[in-house]
């Protein structure tokens, strides 16, 4: 895991959003969700439910 991926997930966490996590974090929504999805893969599980443009925490 690494940093970026963490604060990745915890931007996503609070604001409940990729976009404005990726606004705040100064770089793009797929950048965001590459890392998300990567810090899902190093933990085997899913840690965001993706449902249209929603998102919850598992």
């Amino acid at each position: 895991m690494r940093h970026n991926q963490l604060r990745a997930f915890h931007f996503v966490a609070i604001h409940g959003s990729f976009s404005v996590a990726a606004e705040k974090l100064k770089i793009s929504q797929p950048a965001v969700s590459d890392q998300v999805k990567k810090l899902e893969q190093n933990y085997d599980t899913l840690l965001i439910r993706r449902h249209n443009k929603k998102i919850t925490l598992t």
